[in-house]
């Protein structure tokens, strides 16, 4: 491992997207960006899809077979609020992470610029303004009714003062070989933005960042119910949904597995936090999943980055 910087300041955003609202959610990021670059972050994270918003509860009019035209309607109202990469939108995002000087992480649902179809995607932008997109393996469940499968940069990662960073979305952390693929890039930090506020994920985040021996950054919203536009076509399903659609429950594991911040509920909330670099490398006397506490002579992992 080489040399790395022996601390990493972070800001850990949980908040409440704007759901269906693109321009809202984008401006209510950047405020976020400012706040966080003002108590001096050199890593900002934001949760999963934040922009235009994750729509818990919502099927978009899908049954084994069958679709139909008010689904149809509220799919192309959220397709308008994705973002294309390298439009207005994100060249904002790019300009206030260069502005901040930071690194910041930010969950959006991507359109593709060619095909127009939708990707849960997470970008990574560098304090030059430049950045790397990686678009969620495998959408879960209903999931894939909204957003494809990723075609390509399948695991980048982002060299920084802090050594390799990459980011695993939500339910990707439960595909072992995904994470494996992370691992031997080397990462020291492991975000994740997600949607799981349920207690089996902190138990599954703590088991990563020991096994990885790496800081895990859960970067989770909340969405209540009234977050959702009360004109959306499936708004009465929506309707019966419970007050705190998503509870959030955001924190930073230590590569030991200990909880460096407490998981945050109900709340909006900026997670400041310093990770001690150096325990990511001490950590690994005993164990080292990839390197001595492995066997390449016996388990190998492929990985078909084409």
């Amino acid at each position: 491992m080489k040399n790395i910087n022996n601390t990493c300041k972070i800001a850990l955003v949980q908040a409440e997207p704007v759901m269906f609202n693109k321009s809202a959610s984008l401006e209510k990021v950047l405020q976020y960006i400012d706040e966080a670059a003002s108590q001096n972050s050199e890593l900002i994270v934001f949760p999963e899809l934040f922009i235009p918003g994750y729509p818990v509860g919502m099927n978009f009019g899908f049954s084994v077979g069958k679709r139909n035209e008010d689904g149809r309607k509220d799919w192309k109202r959220y397709y308008d609020a994705s973002i294309v990469v390298g439009d207005t939108e994100f060249q904002k995002l790019s300009e206030s992470a260069k502005k901040a000087g930071a690194y910041v992480s930010i969950g959006f649902s991507e359109r593709d610029a060619v095909s127009g179809t939708l990707y849960n995607s997470n970008v990574i932008f560098e304090p030059d303004g430049s950045y790397k997109v990686h678009r969620k393996l495998k959408p879960t469940g209903s999931e894939r009714v909204v957003w494809g499968d990723a075609n390509k940069d399948y695991f980048p990662i982002t060299e920084t003062p802090w050594g390799p960073i990459g980011s695993m979305i939500c339910w990707e952390s439960y595909m072992p070989l995904a994470r494996v693929a992370l691992y031997q890039k080397g990462i020291t930090i492991y975000i994740s933005p997600n949607t799981n506020d349920n207690p089996e994920w902190q138990a599954t985040i703590q088991h990563i960042a020991i096994e990885g021996k790496c800081f895990f950054v859960n970067a989770d919203m909340i969405i209540r119910r009234s977050s959702y536009p009360s004109d959306l076509c499936e708004y009465d399903a929506i309707s019966k949904l419970p007050e705190f659609v998503c509870r959030g429950g955001s924190c930073i594991i230590d590569p030991y597995g200990h909880y460096l911040t407490k998981p945050v509920w109900d709340e909006e909330k900026i997670i400041f936090a310093e990770l001690d670099m150096n325990l990511v490398s001490a950590c690994k006397m005993e164990h080292d999943a990839i390197g001595h506490y492995a066997r390449p002579d016996v388990l190998e992992l492929k990985v078909n980055d084409k």
